[in-house]
């Protein structure tokens, strides 16, 4: 029998044995691990043995976190990083090279398109699309394109990708489907069932959620067929063809450039991860009557939320996701000045993280989009009032009478 999602998460320590007794797996601080055979110690760096060998490669406290992770994607094995951003960085790291060609939203977190532009100068050529067609991703596909990368929910307007339709483009032409799930949460969205082949989460927002450690992860599907990939070097060819994928990703992203997770923030997120579910469900919960409060008030000029009906793609929203989730942004009207506004909230934290417990404001033009500049941000659409919030788990009649005041 199958069990929940929460149940499931709940109980994956339990699978194999803890010493005394406990329900969680414990922290491993040590870096080195000894062996009592040379020859043993020689079979683990060879892959013959499980075990582990130096703390830059992995810990056992780690290996936990990546089961559980593995468990919330439905995958087949998943890698954890020191950050969200270094889990991208990973997967483009170890999989491409000088000549390829990537397809990727346009509506990219801020990060991740630096990154892009890092890599635009190694030589890969990066074609952005408005991904809530998937014609805009056929017409962008080339010989040498490698993979095709997306966000379930952009930051902060809250664009949803075609993601069915774009994971059967993928199938169909054997392109290598990079989905970053991190604004949904493996409970709301499962990219797998979209035939995506990687999928990318910052453990640091909601599958963590209490904002207090950093962590990612990659997680293979088991969907792509890594033996038609032909950026696998050979020597990673000793293992499984369905694990050659991630096993690059270990040695090339992880091994190689030191973005290592360690214990204590795996411990963390791991025990975090327990209640993502009822988390989840309130601050979704929050944000859908908390955007159809602001979309009715007089001072603001527009909300963005998937959750209302008049959003591009409520409908795409409603058949993908399990609920609207907890991410939205909106315009004051003409005339209000957003550093009041937000300088009037007494509970909501005026901070720049997403995915906290807490819900959490920030005026975007003047933050985090302010390097783009005034032309790039016209472009995307991101206005000098505009406001993007992170919905937590506060009682709904302490949050609205937060958002009431401040705008009265």
């Amino acid at each position: 029998m199958k069990n929940g999602f929460t149940t499931t998460i709940l109980h994956s320590d339990l699978e194999s044995p803890i010493e005394h007794f406990a329900v969680h797996k414990p922290m491993h601080t040590s870096v080195a691990y000894g062996y009592a055979d040379a020859r043993d110690l020689a079979k683990v760096f060879k892959g013959e043995l499980p075990g582990y060998v130096y703390g830059r490669q992995g810990n056992p406290t780690t290996a936990a976190l990546e089961s559980k992770i593995t468990k919330m994607e439905e995958g087949v094995v998943t890698a954890c990083f020191g950050t969200g951003m270094a889990a991208i960085a990973a997967v483009f790291l170890a999989l491409l090279r000088a000549g390829d060609h990537v397809v990727s939203s346009s509506f990219l977190f801020g990060n991740t398109n630096s990154l892009f532009g890092t890599l635009n100068s190694l030589g890969c050529d990066i074609s952005y699309v408005d991904p809530t067609r998937v014609e805009n991703v056929a017409k962008a596909v080339r010989p040498n394109t490698r993979m095709v990368f997306v966000e379930t929910i952009a930051n902060p307007r809250t664009q949803i990708a075609d993601l069915t339709r774009i994971g059967e483009l993928c199938a169909a032409r054997g392109l290598l489907y990079v989905v970053d799930n991190t604004m949904t949460s493996p409970y709301l969205y499962l990219p797998k069932r979209d035939h995506a082949g990687l999928i990318v989460n910052s453990l640091t927002k909601y599958i963590g959620g209490h904002g207090n450690s950093l962590g990612g992860a990659v997680t293979d599907t088991g969907f792509f067929d890594w033996t038609h990939f032909s950026n696998i070097y050979d020597n990673y060819k000793n293992a499984a063809p369905a694990l050659w994928g991630i096993q690059q990703i270990r040695k090339k992203g992880l091994r190689d450039v030191g973005s290592t997770l360690a214990a204590e923030p795996a411990h963390r997120i791991a025990t975090g991860a327990e209640t993502l579910a009822l988390r989840m469900e309130k601050a979704s919960d929050n944000a859908l009557q908390l955007a159809r409060f602001l979309a009715g008030h007089s001072k603001v000029r527009k909300v963005y939320y998937p959750g209302l009906e008049d959003h591009p793609e409520h409908r795409l929203a409603t058949q993908l996701f399990k609920t609207y989730g907890a991410l939205m942004s909106f315009e004051l009207a003409e005339g209000i000045d957003c550093f009041d506004f937000l300088n009037r909230l007494k509970i909501v934290i005026l901070s720049s993280h997403l995915g906290d417990n807490r819900t959490l404001a920030i005026p975007i033009a003047h933050t985090i989009y302010w390097e783009m500049g005034p032309q790039r941000r016209a472009e995307m659409g991101i206005a000098d009032s505009l406001i993007r919030l992170s919905i937590g788990i506060e009682d709904f009649d302490d949050l609205i009478g937060d958002f009431r005041q401040a705008l009265g």
